[in-house]
């Protein structure tokens, strides 16, 4: 049997011309070690419903490659998950809640139209946070089971992409869907050890997806390599008439983006690019070192740091007044959430109507207590009087970022993904994120998530007792391009990819 762990597009397509592996052959496999580690033995528990068609897909892209003599996409036989926010034809979708158990959607969400285009084979759903709006990775549809961290099996993954963080960690699949609205790709990713990338908001259709903030939600590719998360973000992107926000994807086109083509056009050129860029250090969010945990983290990362500035990287400390300020006031969980997905739910006359219906005002459990406001929030966000007022600030601290980017010449901002390592599965229970009743989670993904700037997340290394840590890279509106290919030098510099030890 071939060994899939690590395995990349490019060695899978290879493979695939040379004749030595068919995507029969590794579907199989992967779907083997889902069934090995992921639903028995650790029970890593990353995945929902799993495909009952993804063999047969599989053949029909082996016959297809047999008889043209070209693959049919960029992601050919690629296996890819899909977090289980997004509606999937044919397969169990919850959106993370107990209520949507039997829900079976007739209709793909429009990236996982674009990604079967593309020669994708969707093995299944990931677990997704209660309502995508949990920072632990449990929720209602697993009887909150947390999906345990591959690295250390009584750590948590982080949400809300959870299921799609850890399957990509522990090689059960080679791409996953994650969906960003407040940090839930990138905490994941750094939590285990893999790239993710939130893209600008728009760029990806959120048809089919839950929402939570619509301003703010957006789909984006998980991956173990900076080229497949590219390769991937190729697949995705683009116009799709039933969302007005992919409005911003027909600009990026109108403004011939990605150059080349390609998000990997010039991702070669990354290792130089990182070398001689000019990146501005947030120290403002890295945590106190006098906490053990934020010590751990900012250690990793600003060892990081040093291995780029050793190969060129210029690094300047940058200062935002008011920031901690501006990264929490203009957030509109409790504002909009309930209308947005109440939205949603209108979709669906199978299911409540009404997400105050489904969620309790009050819950015993403390990682649920936003999810708990947001749902008894407004029927309509411009009820609240500070609606208006959040929205101001909110694209005042935009201008205020943008401006500090562009007159200090910096190729993009840095900061860790969270303040500490991944938390223990009682830290969702006992408080330790919990200030005089509200959730405060040690998180810096806010900060590119209240300016709707791009943020990729990238390896930086491991605590000394092994736990992954993150570094993120935050850049203008549409600057995608630019990211992926910082990131790529910052992987070939850093180089903290590994895989967890035992899921052999």
């Amino acid at each position: 049997m071939h060994d899939v762990r690590e395995i990349t597009i490019a060695q899978v397509h290879s493979g695939f011309k040379d004749g030595s592996l068919t995507a029969k052959e590794l579907v199989g496999i992967f779907l083997d070690r889902i069934a090995t580690w992921d639903k028995a033995g650790p029970r890593i528990n990353s995945t929902m419903a799993l495909s009952p068609m993804a063999l047969e897909e599989a053949v029909a892209l082996d016959v297809y490659f047999q008889e043209h003599g070209k693959l049919k996409g960029k992601l050919h036989g690629i296996p890819v998950l899909i977090k289980d926010q997004a509606d999937t034809k044919g397969m169990v979708t919850t959106y993370g809640s107990a209520m949507a158990k039997n829900n079976i959607p007739d209709e793909d969400a429009f990236v996982v139209t674009k990604l079967k285009a593309a020669g994708a084979v969707v093995l299944g759903k990931t677990t997704v946070a209660e309502w995508a709006s949990v920072w632990f990775s449990c929720n209602g549809a697993t009887d909150y089971e947390f999906t345990k961290n591959p690295y250390n099996l009584g750590h948590d993954v982080g949400a809300s992409s959870s299921g799609s963080g850890a399957a990509v960690a522990a090689n059960f699949t080679i791409l996953a869907v994650g969906e960003d609205t407040g940090g839930s790709i990138r905490v994941p990713s750094s939590f285990c050890n893999i790239v993710g990338l939130r893209p600008t908001p728009g760029l990806i259709s959120r048809t089919g997806f839950c929402p939570l903030i619509k301003t703010q939600d957006t789909p984006g590719p998980m991956a173990r390599t900076v080229t497949d998360c590219a390769l991937m973000l190729d697949c995705m992107v683009g116009f799709d008439p039933r969302d007005e926000f992919t409005g911003f994807a027909a600009t990026a086109a109108a403004l011939g983006l990605p150059r080349g083509d390609s998000y990997t056009a010039y991702l070669q050129d990354g290792l130089d690019k990182i070398k001689g860029a000019k990146i501005g250090v947030v120290r403002q969010k890295f945590g106190s070192d006098a906490d053990p945990y934020c010590k751990a983290t900012n250690d990793v990362v600003l060892a990081a740091i040093a291995k780029l500035q050793a190969a060129g990287t210029t690094f300047v400390d940058v200062h935002i007044e008011n920031l901690d300020h501006y990264m929490i006031y203009p957030l509109t969980y409790l504002q909009r959430s309930r209308s947005d997905i109440n939205s949603f739910l209108a979709t669906k006359p199978h299911l409540p109507q009404d997400l105050a219906d489904i969620v309790p005002e009050t819950s015993d459990k403390p990682y649920m207590s936003t999810t708990c406001a947001m749902a008894h929030g407004p029927l309509d966000p411009r009820d609240d009087p500070t609606y208006v007022d959040r929205i101001l600030q909110r694209d005042e601290f935009k201008r205020k970022v943008d401006c500090l980017i562009a007159s200090l010449g910096l190729d993009a901002l840095t900061l860790p993904d969270v303040r500490v390592p991944p938390p223990r599965f009682e830290d969702a229970m006992n408080g330790r994120f919990m200030k005089d009743g509200v959730e405060e989670f040690p998180t810096n993904t806010f900060f590119a998530s209240v300016t709707r700037h791009p943020a990729i997340s990238v390896p930086a290394g491991f605590t000394e007792d092994g736990l992954p840590v993150g570094i993120e890279f935050i850049g203008l509106e549409y600057q995608e391009q630019s990211l992926l290919e910082l990131a790529y030098g910052v992987e070939a510099i850093v180089g903290a990819r590994k895989a967890p030890h035992g899921l052999v």
